[in-house]
């Protein structure tokens, strides 16, 4: 595609970015296929062709416009059109650009802007996360349905940890090193990091709980630093750049000692927060002090499906009949970090029968915060998608990802769970 940078941009190493990944694209169509808003809408600008047009023809100098940015709004950034391009577009940070730089020359509506720096300030805090949910089912009774329906319920037991998991509480970096012994060579049991996620870790950390006790089983110490948080996509994605790197930043910071210490992998139960992980090399390839921190961090961070496909033959399960079993692959999980057929293959191994589900290339529509900025088509979306998933008639639906898990879980009375979960369930009783 011929591109033009309108002068008040160029110089700049992200317009080179942005003018490289415009020139790639030769508006072949093929994303229009696989997108998700296309499909729904039929719009041209609701379609990645569409609004990188959109997006060139601003960088170009054409005005800014609402219009432009409601439609790069209404992107999920499933990336389901960069699975599909044969010219390798980057489209995600394409849009990513695009929306920086019209919000810097547009101001959203005040509403807009409130919602936003609210959801900012609540979703990647556990402790004020939970405090909104607490207040949001004390007053769930009085709230018009539409809204009490968005409001989760809070999970009402404590989860137990798993017997013989050691956490970053008790036992320092230091500990993971390998340490002298009078009477033995020095010994080091292996050691992963776990991020614990901010929704997660408070609505379902049953599925923290889980992976502690697979790795358990497998003879790894998880630990689970506190001083990490938030992995920084919800900021990203709002256009708080500044912000979302702040929080790279400070997890990096509380991972290195475990890494020095020989940490093996990083493991991110959530999808989502996975592919941001592998992604902070390039997020921070400007900084000097963190980029080839970053650098690591991205190259250790796994999706715990990859990382313990590596080890099934290690893994203790019970080979029995599970029943069957309906998996969504989230976006983040098959277009993101190309991660395909793991989970499968591990569900599978531990006794699951998976019913077939078409169009699973599709978004489920939660897509972060999505659910929340576009409410509309993110419940048809929702819609399309259980219709595929529930055609086989599973038992239970599993997922990769806490926010395809909630957003599908509040439109069907089937049980959505965390492979995980149930792979946990299918662990050989251990031996007394």
């Amino acid at each position: 595609m011929q591109t033009r940078i309108a002068p008040r941009f160029e110089n700049t190493a992200e317009m080179a970015e942005a003018d490289a990944i415009l020139r790639s694209c030769v508006h072949c169509g093929f994303c229009t296929a696989t997108c998700p808003t296309y499909q729904l809408l039929g719009d041209e600008l609701d379609g990645p062709r569409g609004r990188i047009y959109l997006i060139k023809e601003f960088l170009g100098g054409a005005p800014a416009s609402h219009e432009s940015l409601k439609h790069l709004d209404r992107c999920l950034t499933c990336r389901a059109c960069e699975s599909t391009c044969p010219s390798g577009v980057r489209y995600a940070r394409l849009a990513e650009i695009g929306r920086e730089q019209l919000e810097k020359d547009i101001s959203r509506p005040a509403l807009e802007q409130l919602q936003r720096s609210v959801l900012r300030a609540v979703i990647p805090h556990p402790e004020r996360f939970r405090l909104a949910l607490q207040l949001g089912n004390l007053f769930k009774p009085f709230l018009p349905e539409a809204l009490a329906r968005k409001v989760p319920d809070l999970p009402r037991i404590a989860p137990v940890s798993a017997p013989a998991a050691v956490s970053a509480a008790t036992v320092p970096a230091e500990a993971f090193a390998a340490t002298e012994s009078l009477t033995a060579a020095p010994v080091r049991q292996p050691s992963v990091i776990a991020l614990a996620g901010c929704v997660q870790s408070v609505l379902t950390p049953q599925t923290g709980v889980a992976l502690e006790q697979i790795l358990d089983r497998l003879g790894y110490v998880m630990t689970t630093p506190p001083e990490a948080g938030c992995c920084g996509a919800l900021s990203l994605h709002l256009n708080a750049r500044t912000e979302a790197h702040d929080y790279m930043r400070r997890n990096i910071d509380a991972w290195w000692p475990y890494i020095a210490a020989g940490a093996e992998a990083i493991l991110v139960s959530a999808s989502g927060c996975g592919s941001m992980v592998k992604e902070y090399g390039e997020a921070l390839q400007e900084d000097p002090d963190y980029a080839e921190k970053a650098r690591q961090v991205a190259a250790l961070a796994r999706d715990p499906s990859e990382w313990l496909l590596e080890h099934l033959q290690q893994l203790p399960l019970e080979h029995q009949e599970r029943g069957t079993l309906a998996f969504h692959a989230p976006c983040s999980l098959q277009h993101a970090q190309r991660v395909q057929g793991s989970v499968e293959k591990l569900l599978q191994r531990a006794g699951y029968t998976l019913t077939a589900v078409a169009d699973g290339h599709l978004c489920c529509g939660s897509a972060g915060t999505y659910s929340i900025l576009q409410p509309e088509l993110s419940r048809q979306l929702r819609q399309q998608k259980l219709d595929a998933l529930q055609q086989g008639q599973p038992c239970s639906i599993a997922t990769a990802n806490i926010g395809c898990q909630l957003h599908l879980q509040g439109g069907t009375d089937l049980p959505v769970r965390h492979w995980l979960e149930l792979l946990a369930e299918a662990l050989l009783p251990e031996k007394t």
